[in-house]
């Protein structure tokens, strides 16, 4: 996973047809217009790219326009695969891919839909690795995250790894939803602290939310209010002597405007979370809609990068590194907090 320019040779597997690139048809910009569609575009580009016999159809693409279509596109799709799911094979991150997809679906999206702005470059480093630390929020599809992703991308050339929730590989939505192994080869890391580890000690840059899951679960009412940071990434930034970039996302919390989080199905279904919104009436009609967000204006402004630093000596036991590291985490999130609430106020 290593920090790499927009000069990468094109995989082999993928190298034939990016020749031809993929170039948006009438139906993808419909798609693109359409909530229901960008699934569509999701998939049908990955197609364009790699080979997948277990993946959707022309005729499931049609149905999911229509309301209560995705249903029985489902159950079309399960016929055809003989009665099963879609096999899940192993993958790995592949960057060539990354930049495809970053220039060719995400492109027209951040830019044109949610309208994402890099402010405060001059705070942007030059170092690898790095941590770089955002306020996660929306409750819905990581659009905050893509975005973050896209931007840095085209400002800087770089490939960047996300640290995303499991369920976001695992769960069974997902599985039906996108290509096998979709999140690991646009570069997703399981949130899992073996994964994790691994992911700081490879010269990456890393996107990360330190408030985990607790950041997009916290609902509308909470906006813009950070939860308590998770001391992991903290650890690990000294450990490695890895530095902190903060990021602070204004308008993330209307991705998915007026939201509660239904907790008891959310754990019952085993999900990161389960809104409960407008917005929900029309996603049972259009169960597509998984992966689109409300339009926003997404803007970014990147804070001086931090250093972490743990006094070594044979006094500190493991608890104490383990408080003086919750103390700096928290001391962080108070710091990202103050500079949010200057930001919404102007």
């Amino acid at each position: 996973m290593i920090n790499q320019n927009q000069e990468n040779i094109i995989n082999p597997s993928i190298e034939s047809p990016s020749s031809n690139g993929y170039k948006f048809s009438w139906f993808d910009w419909f798609c693109l217009w359409y909530p229901p569609g960008w699934l569509i575009l999701f998939n049908r580009h990955w197609q364009h790219y790699h080979c997948d016999p277990d993946g959707w159809n022309w005729l499931e693409y049609i149905l999911f326009l229509i309301p209560g279509g995705f249903y029985l596109a489902i159950f079309i799709r399960w016929l055809r695969l003989g009665c099963r799911t879609p096999r899940q094979e192993t993958s790995e991150f592949d960057p060539s891919y990354q930049q495809l997809f970053s220039q060719e679906i995400l492109a027209p999206i951040v830019e044109h839909y949610f309208h994402g702005e890099l402010h405060q470059l001059e705070n942007l480093p030059n170092t690898k690795p790095m941590l770089v630390a955002i306020n996660h929020a929306g409750m819905c599809f990581p659009w905050d995250f893509l975005s973050l992703c896209y931007l840095l991308s085209k400002e800087r050339g770089w490939i960047l790894k996300t640290l995303a929730g499991v369920s976001l590989f695992d769960h069974a939505w997902m599985i039906w939803w996108l290509p096998p192994g979709w999140s690991t080869v646009l570069g997703g890391v399981r949130a899992e602290l073996n994964e994790f580890t691994t992911a700081l000690q490879d010269n990456t840059i890393l996107l990360y939310a330190p408030e985990g899951l607790r950041g997009p679960r916290k609902g509308w009412q909470k906006r813009y209010q950070l939860e308590k940071f998770d001391v992991s990434f903290m650890q690990l930034s000294q450990r490695f002597q890895i530095p902190i970039l903060p990021v602070i996302c204004i308008d993330n919390e209307n991705l998915h405007p007026w939201s509660t989080n239904l907790q008891k199905l959310q754990r019952l279904f085993k999900l990161p979370f389960l809104p409960l919104s407008p917005l929900m009436l029309v996603f049972i009609l259009f169960p597509s809609m998984g992966v689109w967000a409300a339009k926003s204006h997404l803007r970014y402004f990147i804070q001086p990068l931090e250093t972490t630093h743990l006094q070594q000596n044979d006094k500190n036991s493991s608890v104490n590194k383990r408080a003086v590291s919750y103390q700096q985490a928290q001391a962080l999130r108070e710091k990202m907090q103050n500079q949010i609430h200057k930001l919404i106020k102007k």
